[in-house]
This record gives C-alpha cells, structure tokens and sequence, in this order.
C-alpha cells in the first residue's frame, strides 16, 4: 500500500496525548459505555501477562471532560501522502483521514447520525476516558469518549511477536478496525448487545468481526476516497497489498494467539475477537462488498 504523495493528511481530530491535557485519576477501566480494552485485558492474561500491569494497579475512573473537549492540530511532520509512507505515526493519521472522508459519506447513507471520532497517539501509558492504558494493549477505541488510542510502536510488536508481514496496510488494517469501533458506537452496536459471553459465535466475536468487516469496507473505498482537494489518499491496492492485511487480521485471531503465541492450546469457549480464519473472512467480505450492510454479523447464523 502507497499513499498519494501529494495527499493532504493534514488533521484536526489527531494529535498526541499529553499528561496535562489528560487529566489525572487512578488507573482503572472506565467509562460509562464500557471499553473494548477489557477484550484486550483477556486476550493478554491469555497470553500469560499480568493483566493488571496493563491497569496500572487499580484506581478511580480517569476523568473525561477534557479529553473531549478542543481542536486537535494533527501529528508534527505528517502533512502528507509522502509523510505517511514513511513514518508509522503518520501513517496513523492518514488512515483516519481517509477513513473520515469514506464514513462521512457512508454514515449517513447508512442512517448513523455522523460524528468523526478522535485519534491520539501515544507512547508507553495514557490516560483515557475508559480508565488507564499501557502500550501492552496495542491500539483500541475507547466509546467513553470517542477517542482511538495508538502505540505506533505496536507494529513492530504485531510483526515480530504475532507474525504479521509488516506491511503497510496490514498496520493500516490496525487503525481501520479502530475506526470500525467508532462506527459501531455510533450505531448504538456497543449498547445493545451481551459482552459478557465468550465463544466463536458470541456477541463479543460478533462485534470484533464486524469492525473487521468495516476494515475492509475502507480498503474497498480507499484508493477512491479523496482530500478536500480532490486528491485521492491511497494508490491503487495490489494483491500483495491485500495479503498484508489479511495476515493482521490472521496474527490477532484468538487461536492464533492462544497457540503460537501463548504456547498453549485453542479454547474456542474463551474467544473473544475470533479466530484467524473469521477475521480473515469477514475482512474480505467487507473488501468485496464494500458496504455497511455486508458487514451485519450480528444476523448472521453462523460467523
């Protein structure tokens, strides 16, 4: 995946999250609306890490009315298509943008009041509407207050220790899914379904493959989504292109974790994203289709 070089990324809704601007508070999962980050906390035990280390210890829920509130001015140095083909943290910020441009468009088609979500980049731990997060986590969308959080250092993590080709749009992958969240928040997705349950057909897979899904709803649209100048964001995909993404979403597939990576055995009962071969699946689908209603996993009999 290239993008555009003479793209404009330029961004009012990313920017880097600072510890003033944050807030303070104790460390400790938040947020009215729940947050997916406590997928992210079973998935790590499951990996044989001390979820409370990704915690933070335990506390009050940070506080939020700042973080929701003021302009961002985009990331420094990520102006463009050519910024983000060689930098991570811009490549972050012009995913969003492209995915701002597709879903401003798609939402409303779709009957979702429109609303673009906020995108802070971070390193090592952040406080976040849903409580307190570390880079153990890697990216997540927090629906307390609309915000996507990203380590661009979990690409290395995703192709060293998980097994993804490290292209550029399998990190681009990463962000899209985020993004995927956001539209399911603003759908009302996130309120009205059971996330306490486990399984490869539960609500909580349901929801991990439909944000998979909306991944590659915007790979369909993207080297056709364009700037407010008209330039569009991405070059055309190639199959080597495809392939990349799909070895992301195969990398954080939950038996791909609970075997290759953890060491142990797959227990499909505890599944809370999928496995490899549904994320996979369901990305394409939303690749080949390219619409909202492709992607209605909760319908599906079997996902």
């Amino acid at each position: 995946m290239t993008f555009n070089p003479n793209a404009n990324i330029g961004s009012s809704n990313v920017g880097r999250a600072g510890g003033g601007s944050l807030g303070g508070g104790g460390l400790m999962l938040g947020g009215g609306g729940g947050c997916l980050m406590l997928v992210v906390v079973l998935i790590y035990a499951l990996m044989g890490g001390n979820p409370m280390y990704i915690l933070g210890g335990g506390g009050q829920s940070a506080p939020q009315s700042q973080q929701q509130s003021g302009e961002l001015s985009g990331v420094e140095g990520c102006e463009t298509g050519q910024d983000a083909n060689t930098n991570d943290e811009c490549l972050v910020q012009g995913v969003v943008e492209s995915a701002d441009s597709l879903w401003s468009q798609l939402g409303p088609d779709s009957g979702i009041r429109w609303q673009e979500p906020r995108t802070l980049l971070f390193s090592d731990r952040v406080q976040t509407g849903c409580g307190g997060a570390t880079s153990a986590v890697g990216p997540f969308y927090c629906p307390a207050n609309t915000t996507i959080y990203v380590d661009a250092s979990f690409y290395q993590e995703l192709e060293t220790r998980f097994g993804a080709s490290g292209g550029q749009l399998s990190k681009a992958y990463v962000v899209a899914h985020e993004y995927g969240h956001h539209i399911q928040n603003l759908q009302g997705t996130m309120n009205s379904i059971d996330r306490q349950g486990t399984g490869p057909q539960s609500d909580a897979v349901r929801l991990e493959l439909q944000a998979d899904c909306y991944a590659g709803v915007w790979a369909h649209h993207a080297t056709r989504t364009t700037d407010q100048n008209g330039q569009p964001f991405l070059q055309p995909l190639t199959d080597q292109d495809i392939r990349d993404a799909l070895s992301a979403a195969s990398a954080v597939g939950d038996d791909h974790i609970q075997e290759d990576v953890a060491g142990g055995q797959a227990n499909p009962e505890s599944w809370t994203h999928g496995s490899s071969e549904q994320r996979m699946n369901w990305f394409m689908q939303g690749y080949q289709e390219g619409t909202v209603a492709s992607c209605d996993t909760f319908s599906a009999r079997q996902v």
